[in-house]
């Protein structure tokens, strides 16, 4: 083919190829035009038609915002005006009030007015009263002293003479009266005092309901076997020597069957073997050195029991504050006795009777009931100390830091000072209440008839003697003398030398009072 015709070929082909290029880009252009156009046309109209929407949206709450406005003012304005009738009416009142006031005042000024000047006009009349009653005065007075002088002369005495006459008439008979009104009164009160010391010391006893009291000095401690009897006393004796040292006390083995008996003054010793018996039996391994070990915990749980028997007397007077190391004292006389009766027990019935008796009185419950408590505190520490348990218990109550009132009232339950306050009388009372009530103390029958007669033969042996009674369980003893053998002063010599009789010839707990009555009467007759 001719090179030519072949390059025209060519290039015809070239340019349709170039022609179909461009015709289908130019139609593909277009195409994405028109679908691009068509895309932001519809996104337009999304943008329209969403702008529409948060339009209304708006206007909407606009329109809600704008109702809650109104009705928001409305009900406030609601208010305001409901507020304004309120204190239009009440303003309304407080007018009509002042105008009731004004009329009131109004009237009581137009009273007033008229009262005024019916006063002057009273006034008035009562000074021409006044000058007539002057008048009359100054006529009297004359008339008193032509009276007197006339009289004076008459009588053939001057006025204070007569004056005088009168007035020692009047006081003799004054004095009478009064002497026999004071008999009287004398003699009632002490009737009727009498009368309500016997109501309140019964009304006090029937409160205290205590339990009757009797303890030993000797324990009895059960065995299971009669061959237990044989380990405790061990190997030549070793194992009894052992308890009998750790806890000093006396252990009596003999022939009562199935039975060990503790013997000791002491009772926290006595306690302390009889618990440690009782926990070796329980435990079977019976020799010295175990019964060391057990004797220390009995020692610890002896003191564990004082001392929760020192918080419950306390607890159970409701004397809070007490201090601890007197608590412990106070649980101590749980094992204490005197003549068999349990000191504690003793100590809380004291209280007890002694608040009872106070509060019939009015005095001081509180203090009563602590001075009760404690007035046997000093019994705690006796057997280790020099001096009476009045004394010990005093001295322990001030070192403790207990009231001077209560210190005293310890130191006069047995009279070794004079009661000064009447709760230091009633906690002596209360003492001697709750040790001779029936069953408090053990003492036979017998030896207790016994005291009573001797008392009274001791009393009726002196010359001058009618009658003698012995009184309060042998506490005290009365005894009326004949008035024309014995004078006022002879009967004080023999109430000490009584005294002294007894002292000599009878063995007896505490002490006994001597009281010796002479009674003297003058008797006459009106006619």
């Amino acid at each position: 083919m001719n090179p030519i015709i072949a390059l025209v070929i060519a290039l015809a082909a070239l340019v349709i190829g170039a022609l179909a290029g461009y015709t289908y880009r130019k139609n593909n252009t277009e195409k994405k035009i028109d679908r691009t156009e068509e895309y932001a046309k519809r996104l337009y109209d999304d943008a329209v038609r969403k702008a529409e929407d948060y339009k209304k949206e708006k206007v909407l709450e606009a329109k809600e915002e704008i109702l809650k406005a109104k009705a928001e003012n409305d009900r406030e304005r609601a208010e305001n005006e409901k507020e304004i009738r309120e204190r239009r009416n009440e303003i309304q009142k407080n007018e009509r009030r002042l105008i009731q006031r004004e009329e009131t005042l109004e009237k009581k000024a137009s009273n007033l007015e008229t009262r005024e000047e019916g006063l002057n006009n009273k006034m008035a009349e009562l000074a021409k009263q006044e000058a007539e009653l002057v008048k009359q005065g100054e006529e009297l007075n004359e008339l008193k002293a032509k009276q007197l002088t006339e009289l004076e002369r008459i009588a053939s005495l001057t006025r204070d003479e007569a004056k005088q006459q009168v007035i020692d008439r009047v006081q003799k008979e004054a004095f009478h009266d009064a002497a026999a009104m004071v008999r009287d009164i004398e003699t009632q009160a002490k009737e009727d005092g009498e009368k309500k010391a016997r109501n309140i010391i019964a009304m006090a006893i029937q409160k205290c309901a205590a339990d009757h009291v009797a303890e030993s000095t000797v324990s009895v401690i059960s065995l299971p076997n009669d061959d237990m009897k044989g380990r405790i006393i061990g190997r030549e004796g070793r194992n009894i020597r052992a308890l009998e040292t750790a806890t000093g006390v006396d252990l009596i083995i003999d022939d009562t069957p199935e039975a060990v008996i503790v013997s000791a003054f002491d009772p926290v010793r006595r306690e302390v073997a009889r618990l440690t018996v009782e926990k070796l039996i329980m435990d079977g391994r019976i020799h010295p050195a175990r019964i060391e070990e057990m004797v220390e915990k009995a020692r610890k749980e002896v003191d564990n029991q004082i001392r929760e028997a020192g918080e419950n007397a306390v607890f159970e007077t409701n004397q809070h504050g007490i201090h601890h190391e007197l608590v412990k004292l106070l649980g101590r006389l749980k094992f204490r006795t005197s003549y068999g009766q349990n000191v504690l027990k003793h100590s809380i019935e004291v209280s007890h009777l002694a608040g009872l008796m106070a509060a019939e009185l009015g005095a001081d419950v509180q203090l009563a009931k602590r001075a009760g408590l404690l007035h046997d505190i000093g019994k705690a520490v006796d057997h280790e100390s020099e001096g009476t348990h009045v004394t010990l218990g005093a001295e322990l109550a001030r070192k403790y830091h207990e009231n001077n009132d209560v210190v005293h009232c310890i130191m006069a339950h047995h009279n070794d000072v004079e009661p000064q306050t009447v709760e230091a009388v009633l906690v002596q009372a209360a003492d001697a209440i709750s040790a001779a009530r029936p069953g408090a103390r053990r003492e036979s029958l017998e030896n207790y008839i016994k005291r009573l007669e001797k008392l009274e033969e001791i009393a009726n042996g002196f010359d001058g003697v009618e009658k003698s009674y012995a009184i309060q369980s042998g506490r005290e003893v009365r005894i009326m003398v004949k008035p024309e053998d014995v004078t006022d002063e002879g009967i004080k010599v023999m109430a000490k030398e009584i005294a002294k009789r007894i002292e000599e010839q009878m063995e007896y707990p505490g002490q006994i009072r001597v009281n010796v009555i002479r009674e003297t009467r003058s008797t006459e007759y009106a006619k």
